[in-house]
């Protein structure tokens, strides 16, 4: 479920239907590049947490919802804030939440203070530059040759030393997220790690060992 604010933000009215308000941001972001994936670090500082978090999940929200029986049971609270959490607790439904966060879901938000990134809400297309992305997976031959030498043919995920045929070309912003097809955004990678990577966001330089060991996890994990 979308909440009325995140609605707002988005510039639609509270009462759009959710499936209306997540079919147009999904089309706004489709393309979007958090900052802290290109610039490496983010503009907007502790400016994020005054937009929302992600919200519960179902168990999260039904733990919440137990706690706050109990705590009206016990008298904890009184007046104007015992009236908010009466009618919480009233008019809660477990089908409002979802069961878990999705992927995409989870990498709106800052690895830091958790909160969704601004640039999910601005992302408009006069804010590109003049010059565009090179979009694609087509890498030309120049810019591999490029990323071949100043990667030294080593694995820049793992540190394997790689012969001429097992090089393999990684978006470290991937496509499907915008990532462009340019030097910058283009590493060695041996087939392993290629493939255990898939579509998930590269970590930034210096935190390659976290990477190979949260990459085994099935947990999702932004940078």
């Amino acid at each position: 479920m979308i909440s009325p604010f995140i609605k707002t933000l988005l510039g639609f009215n509270p009462k759009t239907s959710d499936e209306v308000v997540d079919k147009e941001w999904k089309k706004r972001t489709k393309n979007v590049c958090k900052p802290c994936w290109e610039l490496k670090y983010c503009p907007y500082g502790v400016s994020v947490e005054e937009f929302p978090l992600p919200g519960s999940t179902r168990a999260e929200a039904i733990e919440h919802n137990k706690f706050l029986r109990q705590q009206l049971e016990k008298k904890a609270y009184s007046g104007e804030r015992k009236k908010i959490f009466e009618k919480e607790v009233k008019e809660f439904k477990s089908d409002n939440y979802p069961i878990k966060h999705s992927k995409d879901d989870l990498q709106k938000a800052c690895s830091v203070f958790g909160h969704l990134c601004p640039v999910f809400f601005v992302n408009e297309p006069f804010t590109e530059t003049e010059k565009l992305r090179r979009v694609g997976r087509n890498i030309p031959r120049h810019v591999m040759l490029r990323v071949v030498r100043r990667d030294n043919n080593q694995c820049q995920l793992c540190g394997k030393v790689l012969k001429d045929n097992e090089i393999e070309f990684d978006h470290m912003i991937p496509v499907s997220k915008g990532g462009s097809s340019e030097e910058n955004n283009i590493q060695v990678t041996c087939y392993d790690c290629n493939r255990d990577k898939s579509d998930k966001t590269c970590p930034v330089s210096g935190m390659k060992e976290l990477y190979n060991l949260i990459k085994k996890s099935d947990k999702v994990v932004t940078f």
